[in-house]
């Protein structure tokens, strides 16, 4: 039997990912925000996210320094501003001022959360990793914000409202018809039918 996959150089084919936009700031200074593909969940009791950024980014020296940053989770609307926030330096462009973006105060943070985003998740540094490319910073969530339009009257988050947008090798794509749900592979039928509903509903 042939081999059924075609061998090709190791690179950074996972994907789709999240596409993020990561403020930071320093105590008396401009924040700033910069564009992060390379982000994830790391960790669930304490929660804890990752990001990778370059050293030669701007941001790199604020979050290394300040030892946090917020990550802000993009919908459909901000998905121009944040491809600009992710080819502008903030050593020369005000990206809030240039996208219109709202800083708006995180408790206990010097970031700023993105006032436009549906949610953030505001993280403390735990460790900085040095892997070539890039630096990996761990962060413990510990202030996290959503949007009020995006609570439905259960008290959940509506994520359909939110629009959210991934990105896949150099391409932004909105993320398309819901297809399952955690378990739903051994759900009960009756269970599978009102979830499924609930999701085709966006509920």
């Amino acid at each position: 039997m042939a081999h059924p996959f075609v061998s090709l150089t190791p690179g950074t084919l996972l994907a789709p990912v999240p596409a993020v936009m990561v403020s930071c700031a320093l105590p008396g200074q401009k924040p700033n925000i910069v564009t992060i593909a390379w982000a994830g969940t790391i960790n669930s009791d304490p929660p804890m996210c990752s990001i990778s950024v370059r050293k030669e980014r701007f941001s790199h020296d604020i979050i290394r320094d300040s030892g946090e940053f917020v990550i802000n989770l993009c919908g459909q609307e901000q998905l121009k501003g944040m491809d600009f926030c992710g080819v502008k330096s903030g050593r020369d462009t005000d990206k809030f001022a240039a996208c219109g973006f709202a800083p708006v105060p995180v408790p206990g943070f010097t970031a700023p959360a993105v006032g436009e985003c549906p949610l953030y998740l505001a993280c403390r540094v735990t460790s900085v990793q040095e892997l070539g490319s890039h630096d990996l910073f761990l962060g413990k969530v510990e202030q996290m914000g959503v949007r009020p339009d995006l609570i439905d009257e259960a008290g959940r988050i509506d994520f359909g409202k939110a629009r959210l947008v991934a990105y896949n090798h150099g391409n932004y794509y909105a993320l398309g018809e819901a297809l399952g749900f955690f378990g739903y592979s051994v759900a009960a039928p009756d269970v599978l039918e009102r979830r499924m509903k609930q999701l085709k509903s966006g509920k």
